[in-house]
């Protein structure tokens, strides 16, 4: 049996959170939990927060053991781009696209 947390519209770009996600990816829900706590990303506290949503699916929809818990699946696709202007010299303007993610993750039991 397996439970699935999902973080639509994440404002950090896929790329920054895949360096936190691969850390993490087929580790214990507990082992995962203090690697994130130690890891000095942006990205550390949201991944932190869904897998926290993900282990309470597990307990609280599935009835599963907390205990024995791992993490089958993570991973991080890109959502929509937001394009935002700003001005250079001599009248000119250059694109910045401030990237979106959507992040799921999967537990099962071991």
């Amino acid at each position: 049996m397996q439970a699935t947390a999902n973080a639509k519209y994440i404002r950090i770009a896929p790329r920054k959170v895949k360096l936190v996600i691969d850390l993490i990816r087929g580790k214990e829900v507990g082992e995962a939990i203090a690697i994130l706590r130690h890891t000095p990303r942006a990205a550390s506290p949201i991944v932190e927060k869904l897998l926290n949503s993900a282990i309470a699916n597990a307990e609280h929809n599935y009835s599963l053991d907390v205990n024995k818990l791992v993490i089958a699946q993570i991973y991080a696709n890109q959502g929509p781009t937001m394009k935002r202007f700003r001005e250079r010299a001599m009248g000119r303007a250059s694109r910045i696209n401030k990237r979106t993610s959507h992040i799921t993750l999967v537990v099962s039991e071991k």
